[in-house]
């Protein structure tokens, strides 16, 4: 049913794509409360090109999650641009077009994102005229998301996007409909026309000789499905080139067994026209096979092939695996649900799932791999299967019990590295054909699943071991001490491992004196994480006897030169005298801490720093003493925390001061959470540690 807010989704949607210039459009929303962008609209492109990218997670790198994300028009004026700036698309559409991105917005708040595209013929650079109709359209179409929410109705994203269609064109008069059939039929060779989607409308009785085929059986048929031999990449190529670039294309591909046919394609808002000649064997293409195919068309496979290579190279972890071969695979194929197994122990490990009830999963998931099950069965042999029924399935597995209410299913092997690592299940709600091709294309999509997996399992355990590592090396509390209130906070950079050098440490010397200690050890791995543990050590052993401020950092760096270790070390040591309510400090080349004094005035602590730990060894550490009475907080911190490309390192220091400032000293934790939380994207460890004496 069509709705009000259809029609005028549909009108500002018409408006921008035809006041600009572009030849299609795609309307991203961002649904409340989601996490990703959904594809709910396309105008003028096919759905099969627009679907892999029907998901985008902010964070993707594609020209409308940047637009999104950072709330600003992307632009991207031809292929060359496209692959500089965004390889993964521009591996799967390597065409002649221009791209825009923009976010849609309305009241401030993000509702989504529209992507124009222009042919290949466009400028590199966008008219201001182009800019302000782009930016219009998007207010419009941020207004009608704005009121669609308003009234309780936010568009939500559905089993497929909606298709704009283009206006139908001006209808011959039946004397302009004779002439033209007789202008077509007098063309030397022959004709057909193309819908968007690639099937024939049209076909004239020459054409239709040229191909060898009844025009009846190709009228509504997509050429390279109907016609084996045109089954190539490049024909399938070509055609999503004209599409996409709105471009002129040309192919000569060999009809079997010695007819050598030219093609050219003309491509509009519409559809496309085709002429068909006899060509010329220089200008071929590799001959084709003649078995007759069904399921996905080899170019098509080789598509999604592509996408999915680039979008799993992406990938880390298990769960980005187990998600972008859901995104890429379930759409692409037709399929609604999938299951990635691992073995584990002897026993059958789901990793994760998508279109299955949780409940369903729980009840397979640590079964032995002995069971009668498709999936240990696929995981120890290697060997596919594809079962078209249940009946087929119930003679393979005799105890399978049909619960899942799926019609169809593909069990197929993760290999990597020449093993099956675990295994692929795709299901389907029809009754589904595997024809050799397509059980070819789905081994081979899974083969590059396996490897990811793989790729995924083992950057999984070595996360996993470095975090155990820096949870050892860390405080796993604090000391609690009369008169003293503390927080700490560590987090981890958002590349690499997730693990790094920072530390933080609070060292009970007696009844009325403690020591606290911050430092940044160079680097985001393993090896750093092992050096901050000695630093700690060290820095906490010299500490406990007696040795001052200077002289526990003098002495903790006479022991990494002598490590000699390839790595430095910055560190605050601070010696506080609770009975006095005085602090000493030192510092090796770590940035001041802040003072934030009981009225709220803060200021940095500024201490001569010495030389980074680990560089020469017979370096003198100067100290500062000041007062620290009940009601102040000192903060100490890593470069983490005010550190950002292109931000002024005292204007960042400046804005922490100010921070610490208004909050309420008197809720340590929460002062510790605010300052986390307006620190940078961590590209760096962030360490935290707040000292307040009470009274």
């Amino acid at each position: 049913m069509h709705t009000t807010m259809d029609t005028a989704m549909d009108t500002a949607m018409t408006a921008v794509v035809r006041d600009s210039g572009a030849y299609g459009g795609l309307l991203y929303v961002l649904p409340p409360r989601d996490d990703a962008l959904w594809l709910v609209m396309t105008a003028g492109v096919p759905q099969d090109i627009a679907i892999p990218w029907r998901r985008v997670a902010p964070t993707d790198p594609m020209p409308v999650a940047d637009a999104v994300r950072e709330e600003r028009l992307v632009w991207v004026g031809g292929r060359e641009e496209m692959a500089r700036q965004y390889p993964r698309p521009a591996l799967v559409l390597p065409y002649d077009f221009a791209l825009g991105a923009a976010p849609v917005v309305s009241d401030g708040t993000v509702r989504g994102g529209l992507v124009l595209l222009w042919s290949g013929t466009h400028s590199p650079r966008l008219s201001r005229e182009e800019r302000e109709v782009v930016e219009t359209g998007c207010r419009r179409l941020g207004e009608v998301l704005r009121q669609a929410a308003d009234g309780g109705a936010p568009l939500m994203p559905g089993d497929r996007p909606r298709s704009l269609r283009a206006p139908a064109g001006r209808a011959p008069s039946p004397a302009e409909a004779t002439a033209l059939s007789a202008f077509v039929d007098r063309l030397p060779g022959g004709s057909c026309g193309l819908d968007m989607n690639g099937r024939i409308t049209f076909i004239t009785p020459a054409a239709a000789d040229l191909l060898g085929a009844d025009r009846a059986a190709l009228v509504g048929a997509l050429p390279w499905e109907a016609l084996p031999w045109m089954d190539v990449p490049q024909v399938e190529d070509r055609y999503r080139a004209a599409l996409v670039s709105r471009l002129p294309q040309a192919f000569t591909v060999l009809r079997p067994p010695r007819t050598w046919l030219a093609f050219e394609l003309y491509p509009d808002a519409t559809g496309m026209s085709v002429r068909i000649t006899r060509g010329d064997p220089a200008d071929s293409t590799p001959a084709a096979r003649t078995m007759p195919t069904a399921g996905p068309s080899r170019a098509t496979v080789l598509y999604h092939l592509m996408h999915l290579a680039s979008t799993l190279t992406e990938a880390i972890g298990v769960q980005e695996v187990v998600e972008q071969t859901a995104d890429q695979l379930l759409p692409a194929l037709g399929a609604q649900a999938m299951v990635l197994m691992t073995a584990e122990d002897g026993r059958l490990r789901i990793v994760g799932h998508r279109g299955y009830r949780t409940e369903l999963m729980n009840r397979f998931d640590g079964i032995p791999l002995s069971s009668e099950v498709p999936g240990a069965d696929v995981m120890a042999t290697g060997v596919p299967g594809f079962f078209a029924t249940f009946a087929e399935m119930a003679d393979a597995y005799p105890a399978t019990v049909h619960e899942d209410g799926m019609a169809a299913w593909a069990v197929l092997p993760l290999i990597a590295s020449g093993r099956p690592i675990g295994s692929l299940l795709l299901s389907y709600e029809r009754p589904h054909a595997f024809p050799p091709g397509e059980r070819a294309a789905l081994t081979s999509l899974a083969g590059l699943v396996g490897q990811a997996l793989d790729r995924a399992r083992l950057y999984d355990a070595k996360h996993h071991l470095a975090h155990r590592l820096q949870s050892a090396l860390l405080p796993h509390t604090l000391p609690r001490v009369p008169g003293l209130r503390v927080a700490a906070r560590y987090l981890p950079a958002a590349h690499g491992l997730g693990v790094g050098g920072d530390f933080y440490d609070l060292i009970h010397l007696d009844e009325h004196t403690l020591g606290a200690t911050i430092g940044d050890v160079q680097g985001h791995n393993v090896d750093a994480a092992a050096l901050m543990g000695q630093v700690r050590t060290a820095v906490h052993a010299h500490a406990t006897v007696g040795a001052s401020p200077g002289d526990v950092l003098a002495r903790t760096n006479r022991l990494l030169t002598d490590l000699d270790p390839g790595l430095f070390t910055s560190c605050v040591y601070v010696h506080l005298d609770l009975a006095t309510r005085r602090a000493c400090l030192a510092s090796a080349g770590h940035p001041p801490p802040l003072l934030r004094r009981a009225d709220g005035h803060t200021e940095l602590v500024h201490v001569p720093p010495g030389l980074l730990l680990g560089i020469e060894p017979d370096v003198r550490y100067p100290a500062r003493e000041f007062a620290l009475p009940p009601g102040s907080v000192l903060a100490l911190y890593t470069d983490g925390l005010v550190e950002a490309p292109g931000v002024d390192l005292d204007d960042a220091t400046a804005a922490l001061a100010g921070l610490l400032e208004h909050a309420d000293p008197g809720d340590l934790d929460a002062m510790a959470d605010a300052l986390i939380r307006h620190a940078p994207t961590p590209g760096d460890d962030i360490a935290l540690l707040l000292i307040s004496p009470s009274e």
